[in-house]
């Protein structure tokens, strides 16, 4: 018996559309991940990049449970010497939800080139409208 191992040539890329209205930021990120990843293919090998596109729209309604909008924070640093900036997630959420979901999902992605490149093919959007209808994506119930 021998291990398959998945070609570029074999590689087929779906298309499908997440719909956040009401669920959490991390099913969805955790959703979409595995998607990016390709782990839902009976195909899937770590070290190679076979996972499909994802969609998500209406990511200005995802939801945060418990007192998470307040309590939970969003740190980086602007390089320079104490300037570590703070932003509650109530402020981020309200400004820049498709931030925070790319975030998430980034955290949920391996941490090299893999990672990076499967990143690249994640789109998200505010509302409920997206601008991939040529691309005939499917919808994807979780």
């Amino acid at each position: 018996m021998s291990t398959y191992m998945p070609k570029a040539a074999d590689i087929s890329r779906n298309w499908y559309v997440l719909d956040a209205d009401g669920r959490t930021l991390g099913s969805v990120a955790a959703e979409a991940a595995t998607l990016l990843r390709g782990k839902h293919k009976p195909t899937f090998a770590p070290h190679a990049d076979c996972g499909d596109h994802v969609i998500v729209i209406n990511a200005g309604k995802i939801v945060l449970t418990g007192n998470k909008l307040e309590k939970k924070m969003y740190y980086h640093h602007t390089g320079y010497i104490g300037n570590m900036k703070k932003v509650k997630y109530k402020t981020l959420m309200a400004e820049k939800p498709e931030f925070a979901l790319k975030k998430a999902v980034k955290g949920m992605l391996p941490d090299n080139t893999l990672g990076r490149k499967q990143l690249t093919r994640l789109r998200i959007f505010k509302d409920g409208e997206h601008t991939h209808e040529a691309q005939k994506p499917e919808v994807k119930e979780f």
